[in-house]
This record gives structure tokens, C-alpha cells and sequence, in this order.
């Protein structure tokens, strides 16, 4: 028997903000969501799978128009001429009061209830899946522990868009616990919600697949479905298989050995193209850390965005269309001592220590934030909205903001000093 787990589609899913990155291959991004699900049809036919478990969310929200609907319908259509049988349950936010728009699925198609727990027998292959769709967007009861006996003689599955008892950058929507799925008898539980993989028990499995398909630089890694291998009503095994298109990734380079701007540039390529091999020919979309204490911090500080733009370069002329930076992020650091500056009695010295100060004081960045709160709320809004938002009045960014201050000012100050 072959089981096919899959969750957190988020078909045609706004990639907000995109327009702002220079180069982003915007159509191709806005797409990976459908080329993953093909990738998944795909995966479902060679496998022969028995069943294909959707764990909700195959939906972002409601859709914007019936493209959405259609392209989900058609996928689903060439499961049914393959024999795939398909159970949705569904998610926060594909829950049945958020998704206005409607089409009648295939008939190998089964979307279990959002009025009350069932359970959808198949018997040909010896399947019964128990679960309930969100009804609501915003679930906060135990939908798990209302959910049917298991059916004697068949290969039972729970199936189930939560939290469990929390997961970090989630909402705890449905919350339950493992003691609560094990006291079900189930053979295997198909989860969805939280977007990393995670095999959370293997008695029974209970298993989020993560999802299919990363959608911005928090959500790195190989990302696809679980594919359960069944003997005799016993797992005997649960694979990943990477099915996405843009394979997000953090890059982490250390500075530390380059002497000048140009030699970082060189290591941030290095390290890019290395990371290139890995993603099996897709496109690598990458968030670059350059940290590490250098002699090249003065050089690389003193036009920050000139630098940035001289990676974005080198990794265009390097690796073309196959890699494509999202962000770059400068953390370097000089190689003076402030800890020895901070002590001196000079000027410098009692700035490096005026910067110390606010930055380990959280009563004086407190004040800072309350004095820079009225010029927040005048930035644009372009400047306040996003992840890279410009929040002048929240303590923990201005603690970041004063860091890079004095790493580029502290050092341009000292006479002789490393620039």
C-alpha cells in the first residue's frame, strides 16, 4: 500500500512585495504554488498511490477569480483517470466560511465534513480516514478528540489541520495533543498547519509533511510530501520526496578571511554557487548573510549599497537565472577592539560608549523609541509595511540599527584605525 501525505498547498497564494525586489522573477514565483501540485500529481501516478491526503489549506483564502478553482479541478481530474483517490479536510485558511467561490470536484475526490468528525471508507484498498474540515477560520476546539472509533480490519488515518499543543509562527488552531491522537487507535496521522516537516511520533506516526512549496526566505529547504509505505496495516516507512520549484535558502557567508570588498564578493559567489548544486537544477532564491569580523568591514560599510549591488552582480553573471537573491544582509564586523576603544577617555571612546549603552540599556532604548515614535508614524507606508519594515519605535530594530552605526562609524573616527 502507498500513501501519498501532502498539506499546505496555498494554490496561487499572494507573494506580497515582490515588485520592491530588483530582478525577482515574479511570474515564475507566483507559479512555483501550481507547478509544486503538478509535481505532485506526477508523484502520485508513478507511485500508484492508493490515496493522496490533502491536510488542509490547499487554499490560501478565498480565490480571486475561478482560475484558482479550475486548475485544482484539472489536477485532481488526472488523478481520478490514474484511479487516485483524493480526502481534503480543510484548513484556517481554506475553512468553508472563507472560500466563497465554488466548483464541483471529480469524483475521486472526498472533502470531509466541516459540520461533524466522519469517516470515508476505501474499502478496495483498505483505507478508512477519519477527520472534520475547519468550518471556521479561526478553530480553537479539539477536533481530534471527537474524531470516530477506527474501523477493525482496515489501515486507519486521522486526519487533521493543527497546531497540536503549539508550534512556533503558528496560530494554535485545533489544538490537541499526542496523547489524545494515540488514545484514537489509528494507524497514521496526517497532519497540516505548520510548514516545516516533522515526524512528531512514530507511535503511531503522526507526521507533518510540511509544505509543499516555500513561499518566501522563512520557509527554506527541500520542500514536498510524505510518501507511507504500508505492509500488512504496519508502516514501514516514511519519505520525504522534495517536490517544490524555488528552493529557498539561507546563505551564511564569513568575511572573515577577505582583506577587501572585492574578496568578499568573491566568497559570497563562491558560496552561492555551491549552494547551487545542491537544489537539484531549480532556482535557488536566496537570503545572504555576510558576517564575521573582517578587514574589509570599513570598505564594504562605507557604501553599503553600492557593495549589496555588487553581490547582486556577481551572482547574476555567475549563476544567470538559476539563482536569484532576495535580500542581502551585511553583519560584518572590524577587527578593532571596542572593548578597548569603549575604555579609552578619548571622544571616540566615549561614543563607542554612549552607543554600548543604549544599545544594552533597554530603559534608554525605550526612551529612543519614544522619542523616534512620532517620526514612525510619518514614513511612508512603503517603509513600514513588510518584513524589512523601517520600525523606528520598536526597541529590538533599533538595537540592530545601533550595532550597524557603530560598526561603521566607530572605526571611520579612529585616526589609523581599520576603515
Amino acid at each position: 500500500m502507498k500513501i501519498i501525505h501532502a498539506a499546505d498547498l496555498h494554490i496561487d497564494s499572494p507573494l506580497r512585495g515582490l515588485d520592491r525586489y530588483e530582478g525577482a522573477p515574479v511570474e515564475r514565483l507566483r507559479g512555483a504554488t501550481r507547478r509544486a501540485l503538478e509535481n505532485l500529481v506526477v508523484l502520485c501516478i508513478e507511485e500508484r498511490a492508493d490515496v493522496l491526503l490533502l491536510a488542509g489549506d490547499v487554499f490560501d483564502g478565498s480565490w480571486k477569480d475561478y482560475s484558482t478553482g479550475l486548475f485544482f479541478v484539472a489536477q485532481m481530474a488526472r488523478l481520478r483517470e490514474a484511479n487516485v483517490p483524493v480526502v481534503i479536510v480543510r484548513g484556517n485558511h481554506d475553512a468553508a466560511s472563507s472560500v466563497v467561490k465554488a466548483l464541483r470536484l471529480p469524483a475521486n475526490v472526498h472533502e470531509l465534513s466541516s459540520r461533524k468528525p466522519e469517516t470515508h471508507e476505501l474499502r478496495e484498498a483498505g483505507i478508512a480516514v477519519h477527520g472534520q474540515s475547519f468550518s471556521q477560520r479561526i478553530t480553537t476546539e479539539d477536533l481530534a478528540a471527537r474524531y470516530p472509533d477506527r474501523v477493525p480490519g482496515l489501515f486507519n488515518i486521522g486526519l487533521l489541520h493543527t497546531s497540536i499543543d503549539g508550534r512556533e509562527g503558528h496560530e494554535p488552531y485545533a489544538p490537541t495533543s499526542i496523547e489524545t491522537m494515540r488514545s484514537k487507535g489509528y494507524d497514521y496521522w496526517a497532519l497540516g498547519h505548520v510548514h516545516a516537516r516533522e515526524i512528531v511520533s512514530s507511535d503511531p506516526y503522526i507526521v507533518y509533511p510540511g509544505n509543499l512549496q516555500g513561499r518566501h526566505a522563512r520557509e527554506t529547504g527541500a520542500k514536498g510530501a510524505s510518501v507511507i509505505t504500508v505492509e500488512g496495516n504496519v508502516v514501514q516507512s516514511v519519505e520525504h520526496r522534495a517536490l517544490d520549484v524555488f528552493r529557498w535558502e539561507l546563505v551564511t557567508v564569513d568575511a572573515g578571511p577577505a582583506t577587501d570588498a572585492q574578496e568578499v564578493v568573491d566568497l559570497v559567489r563562491a558560496g552561492l554557487a555551491a549552494r547551487a548544486t545542491e537544489v537539484d537544477g531549480r532556482v535557488l532564491a536566496a537570503r545572504v548573510v555576510i558576517a564575521g569580523s573582517t578587514r574589509a568591514n570599513g570598505a564594504i560599510r562605507r557604501d553599503v549599497e553600492r557593495f549589496i549591488s555588487e553581490v547582486r552582480g556577481a551572482a547574476t553573471d555567475g549563476l544567470g537565472e538559476t539563482a536569484w537573491l532576495e535580500k542581502v544582509v551585511v553583519r560584518t564586523r572590524a577587527t578593532i577592539d571596542l572593548e578597548r576603544i569603549r575604555e579609552e577617555a578619548s571622544a571616540v571612546g566615549h561614543l563607542a560608549r554612549r552607543l554600548a549603552s543604549m544599545k544594552e540599556d533597554p530603559k534608554e532604548l525605550a526612551e529612543l523609541a519614544s522619542v523616534l515614535a512620532d517620526l514612525d508614524k510619518k514614513l511612508p507606508a512603503e517603509l513600514r509595511e513588510g518584513e524589512g519594515a523601517l520600525r523606528l519605535a520598536d526597541p529590538a530594530l533599533l538595537r540592530a540599527m545601533l550595532d550597524d552605526v557603530e560598526q561603521m562609524l566607530v572605526p571611520r573616527l579612529l585616526e589609523g584605525g581599520e576603515a
